[in-house]
């Protein structure tokens, strides 16, 4: 038996973009129903961000145990370490279950079961989220061959694995894997084999550094042949400088991005545009879509697919739902971080988009070889990059090195409202700090420094 319910908001799926819907909009004093067909939180809490990072840090450990030693820490005995993935998988399990359930509660009001029951919703808010992409002949079955969902949640670790796709997503896996001690060897079609898109050459050049000496071996425009399976375990081929080659590999990790959740939904017929690739069309200024009182938000969309900026547009569209006149994203600025080792963080225009867009720039670096942080925790490679306008704003911020993740706030406040370098450089940072290394960058563009 069918029955109607009404609400002023109703978010089709429950991933970053579709709870913040749902959270934003509630506190705002709407009713709001949240439809999502698994666990609350999506692909990022669930099988993406938060498990990922989870792995990131064991590796962190890891790496800092095996260098004990270096700190004057002497193991009693035995001073080798080993990795339990099954004790690291149920503690990555048991972050992601702890988060997963504080959600609920916070959409306890919205959130409803839809078998058998009709939703209508003063507004619609289609957040979906995204999946793995895979290449033909590589067809997930979630042991041999995976994507980043199967390895973020897996209870066993292989001895040799190839990561196909030096993106984001990859160049993490690949950091993992290095750092636990698997044999990794990472494929990728673009020239620089690491991060080819998204951040200054120059950073990712570290990382690509930093990755071969800990182990990693990278064949970059490498274009990939089907997998075979051998006696021994997964023999792929493929070609890279114009030479052919195989190896042999316990699993193969399919990295090569991911696509919008939106076929079979009904959109085009709703009068819902969606591209040739799948994304559904917005007005980014509102997050409206070709159906008045229907918005879509995060991976679905043709944006960066980050977390945060789902939550961004996310509060973007319950704004605009309540007749306000929100802010748009501002996607040339947003921040983005790729958790490796080294980390990689970035907000605004590298040195090469700046001069492509014409700006008359300024560059300066600064090491952290040279900052007392850095070297206290026995982690200087790396540097703070800053992309300034000649006698104007701050353009672009770029860091390689220990907490990127954390120290690219300050960068991304200074680019996204414009600051001039004299600005950010008259912040006084504490001493010592990482944090000393932006200010000494900022310090550097008006033509004066501390350091060097």
């Amino acid at each position: 038996m069918s029955s109607e319910q009404d609400y002023d908001v109703v978010v089709i799926g429950g991933g970053p973009g579709g709870y913040a819907a749902a959270l934003y909009g509630a506190s705002a004093g709407l009713t709001v129903a949240l439809v999502e067909d698994g666990a609350v939180g999506g692909t990022c809490l669930n099988r993406g961000c938060i498990p990922a990072k989870a792995l990131l840090q064991t590796a962190e450990v890891y790496r800092t145990a095996d260098h004990a030693a270096d700190f004057g820490v002497i193991a009693d005995g035995a001073s080798t370490f080993t990795v339990d993935w099954a004790k690291v998988s149920q503690r990555t399990n048991g972050i992601v279950d702890r988060l997963v359930g504080g959600l609920p509660g916070l959409t306890e009001t919205g959130a409803v079961s839809v078998n058998g029951t009709v939703l209508r919703g003063g507004a619609v808010v289609i957040a979906t989220g995204s999946v793995p992409r895979t290449l033909p002949g590589f067809e997930f079955e979630g042991e041999l061959i995976v994507s980043s969902d199967h390895s973020t949640r897996s209870a066993s670790l292989p001895e040799r694995v190839a990561v196909v796709g030096g993106g984001v997503i990859g160049s993490e896996f690949a950091s993992v894997f290095t750092d636990v001690g698997v044999h990794t060897t990472l494929l990728e079609a673009m020239p620089g084999g690491v991060l080819p898109v998204g951040p200054d050459p120059e950073l990712a050049d570290v990382l690509r550094r930093a990755l071969v000496k800990r182990g990693t071996t990278i064949h970059a425009g490498a274009k990939v042949n089907p997998p075979e399976m051998s006696d021994g375990g997964i023999v792929l081929g493929f070609e890279a400088n114009g030479a052919s080659e195989k190896i042999e590999v316990d699993q193969v990790l399919v990295a090569t991005g991911r696509r919008p959740v939106s076929a079979d939904m009904g959109l085009t017929e709703a009068g819902i545009q969606v591209s040739d690739k799948g994304f559904i069309e917005v007005d980014k200024t509102t997050m409206a879509t070709t159906r008045p009182g229907v918005y879509a938000v995060g991976d679905v969309v043709d944006t960066p697919g980050l977390a945060h900026v789902a939550y961004a547009e996310a509060i973007v569209a319950i704004k605009a739902i309540l007749g306000e006149q929100p802010d748009p994203v501002d996607y040339a600025r947003v921040p983005w971080i790729v958790y490796t080792h080294p980390e990689i963080a970035w907000a605004g225009y590298t040195e090469d988009a700046a001069k492509a867009a014409g700006y008359d720039i300024v560059v300066h670096k600064h090491k952290f070889a040279g900052n007392g942080r850095a070297m206290i925790i026995g982690d200087t490679d790396g540097m703070v990059k800053v992309v300034a306008q000649r006698d104007g704003p701050i353009l672009g911020v770029h860091i390689v090195g220990p907490w990127a993740s954390e120290l690219i706030a300050e960068g991304y406040l200074a680019v996204n409202w414009q600051a001039l370098p004299e600005e950010v450089g008259a912040f006084i940072h504490p001493h010592p700090s990482l944090s000393e290394a932006v200010g000494e960058t900022m310090l550097a563009l008006t033509g004066r420094a501390l350091h060097g």
